[in-house]
């Protein structure tokens, strides 16, 4: 990835030119073997890190005016710490690759142009403005210089996304997006709110996900589905939706397999391997059948579902997410949570469902896994949350 990016930035190619140790990890620059003088006069070397803004997936540019540093504080040839970097503890995770890079700081220094504040034009400007503050020192008194020429190992490629995953870096949360990347995901149902879950889950860095549904897209579905409708030469409309969102999402990860499949108790070899499983139907029936299998493999899931109303002329109702937990998933079942069967007059019942509240619905099932796989802080014992739309409160049947 590094000679990918000098090839395309100048200023990246001028750094690597010129001997600097640089390195890619996790949308960061890294630079090692930064010498500098720590608090005894003696001279240490450590590396700056600096956040990638990319672009587009060829072109990049310095986040803003601060970079993290692995290193102690540096200090000055009259034995005092440089002043100027307006130091801040911090800690950051990046990769395994970067394990020898354990960062401590956060520097911040701006540049100033006839008493005005202004941002780096570039990398180089970015890395010399540090590079003098910090190693000036060092360099005069035992004259080293930051200009190894060492070959630092790159980051792996990413194997999930078909670009750089931006989002983690620029939150500086990629220890914690991590604990998903054993994940194989399994999204049963893709109507309003299992289509939401999807999108979801395709933006998570999940090993693997297999959606299902045996459905077409029709109108109706455009109106509460993420994204846009596709009515050009391929229309979207009459189509399987498995064919529809795959389509949609193959070009933003690998790992996603979405079939035009009903999931039953015959279904074990589809989620052979599953670590989770998302049950978003609307037919009590099928719920049903899907459980039976699912508990049966031990597979912990999640079901969304709503019951939305029109009361006194305004819509009304609540929203449901509940957890079977592995090895308990059947104890949960057992209290009724959700229904299994079919209600006699189903045919008349009006099935209201609404694009937001559909989202609403799927985002707290993604977030109730995520707090479970601890990238949340959450209950890890709640197994069911009901949101009423009334005064918008959140319950939880299972606190005493």
């Amino acid at each position: 990835m590094l000679k990918t990016l000098a090839s395309r930035n100048l200023d990246l190619k001028a750094l690597l030119e010129r001997g600097f140790a640089l390195a890619i990890d996790s949308n960061y620059l890294v630079v090692r073997d930064i010498p500098y003088l720590d608090a005894a006069g003696q001279v240490q070397r450590a590396a700056l890190v600096g956040k990638l803004v990319l672009e587009d997936q060829e072109r990049v540019r310095p986040d803003d005016h601060t970079m993290f540093w692995s290193g102690s504080h540096p200090f000055g040839l009259d034995g005092q710490a440089i002043r100027g970097l307006g130091a801040g503890a911090a800690n950051l995770v990046l990769s395994d690759k970067s394990s020898d890079v354990a960062v401590q700081h956060r520097f911040s220094h701006k540049l100033k142009t006839k008493g005005e504040f202004r941002a780096y034009v570039d990398h180089v400007e970015k890395i010399d403005s540090y590079v003098s503050m910090i190693s000036g020192p060092a360099m005069e008194r035992f004259g080293v210089d930051p200009y190894t020429f060492r070959d630092c190992e790159e980051e792996n490629p990413n194997t999930v996304f078909k670009l750089r995953d931006t989002l983690t870096s620029r939150a500086e949360i990629t220890d914690l997006a991590k604990r998903f990347e054993n994940d194989v995901v399994a999204v049963i149902g893709l109507g309003g709110t299992g289509a939401y879950v999807l999108d979801f889950m395709v933006k998570t860095p999940v090993r693997e996900i297999r959606g299902f549904d045996a459905d077409n897209f029709f109108v109706h579905n455009a109106f509460r589905s993420p994204g846009r409708l596709d009515v050009g030469k391929e229309v979207e409309l009459r189509r399987p939706k498995a064919e529809v969102y795959l389509k949609r999402y193959e070009n933003f990860r690998n790992g996603l397999t979405i079939k035009p499949l009903f999931i039953d108790e015959s279904s074990t070899a589809e989620l052979e391997a599953v670590t989770f499983a998302f049950v978003c139907v609307d037919k009590g029936s099928s719920r049903k059948r899907i459980f039976d299998l699912l508990i049966a493999m031990n597979i912990p899931f999640i079901d969304v579902g709503m019951g939305l109303n029109r009361k006194a002329g305004l819509i009304s109702g609540t929203v449901r997410t509940t957890y079977f937990p592995q090895g308990s998933g059947q104890s949960v079942r057992d209290k009724g949570y959700a229904p299994e069967t079919d209600p006699v007059d189903d045919v008349y019942k009006t099935n209201i469902q609404i694009a937001e509240v559909n989202a609403l619905n799927a985002a707290f099932a993604v977030l109730r896994f995520k707090q479970l796989r601890g990238f949340y802080v959450g209950p890890a014992s709640s197994n069911q949350l009901l949101l009423t739309l009334d005064n918008l409160s959140l319950l939880d049947p299972d606190e005493d």
